[in-house]
């Protein structure tokens, strides 16, 4: 993980000092990309302990097209609760929008699937420029709790040729316009390198690079100084994820499993609201 460390690096000495919506203050970088080769390992931070299975419960709640709190899946995955409503809504963020676009008042099924979508765009046409999937839906913006940070994520599936014309590998690129590095990034890196691994193993095909390209990449000014205790930390060898042999919609939380996760100290670092 020395790519995401080199990042956070980077942003403290060169940040750019600048107020935020959230009141708190952030140095910042506009325009950056790491990318993780997932065939070395599972790219979760060691330098301080990442709650991996609240990552996996969040990304399992976005795939059942949830947007509400109270849903059974997030009950170790409090994270949303500061934005929700009083009934635990959260307007059509992303679970809506991947599974249901267009659909969030005519209730499931009557929009469009955009994950079911470039899973089988994969499968029927793996050299496809169009296998995106977007959660930034303009129109619903300003119905959403919280718009998307990680905005649109595009699929590209490596090693087509004739002896392979499925494919080798899976790549994924996410672009995330807001990009907190303390305590959003780890959690993005990791929810995505999961979501690429799932459909990669769904499609035949083995996960390869994990391309994270960010737009306002931030510290809080209230997280430098956890960010420095980090960066004196040496990082530990990678994890290994196993993943039961599922289509990836019928994924459960038990179906995943991370093997070899060695981590320094929890770092505890304030959510800005």
């Amino acid at each position: 993980m020395r790519p995401y460390l080199d990042l956070v690096r980077h942003v403290l000495e060169r940040g750019e000092r600048r107020a935020d919506r959230t009141g708190t203050g952030t140095l910042a970088v506009f325009g950056a990309q790491v990318r993780y080769d997932l065939r070395a390992g599972f790219p979760l931070v060691t330098t301080k302990k990442v709650l991996f299975p609240a990552v996996v419960r969040e990304l399992l709640w976005f795939l059942r097209g949830s947007t509400n709190i109270h849903d059974d899946l997030t009950q170790h995955t409090p994270i949303w609760d500061a934005w929700a409503d009083e009934r635990g809504e959260l307007g059509p963020i992303y679970g809506s929008q991947w599974r249901n676009w267009g659909g969030y008042d005519t209730g499931p099924g009557t929009g469009i699937d955009q994950i079911t979508g470039v899973i089988d765009q994969i499968k029927r046409d793996p050299t496809s420029r169009r296998i995106i999937v977007s959660a930034w839906n303009v129109a619903e913006l300003p119905r959403m709790k919280l718009p998307p940070c990680h905005a649109f994520f595009q699929l590209f599936v490596g090693g087509v040729d004739a002896a392979h014309p499925r494919g080798q590998w899976l790549d994924c690129q996410l672009y995330q316009r807001s990009a907190d590095l303390a305590l959003g990034v780890p959690f993005n890196i990791a929810s995505y390198a999961l979501l690429q691994s799932m459909i990669a193993q769904d499609c035949g095909l083995v996960a390869r690079d994990f391309v994270h390209t960010l737009g306002d990449a931030h510290v809080y000014l209230n997280h430098v100084e956890g960010l420095k205790v980090q960066l004196e930390r040496e990082p530990l060898p990678l994890p290994r994820l196993v993943l039961a042999n599922r289509p990836t919609l019928e994924l459960r939380f038990e179906d995943v499993a991370l093997e070899g996760y060695q981590h320094h100290p929890f770092i505890k670092f304030p959510v800005a609201v």
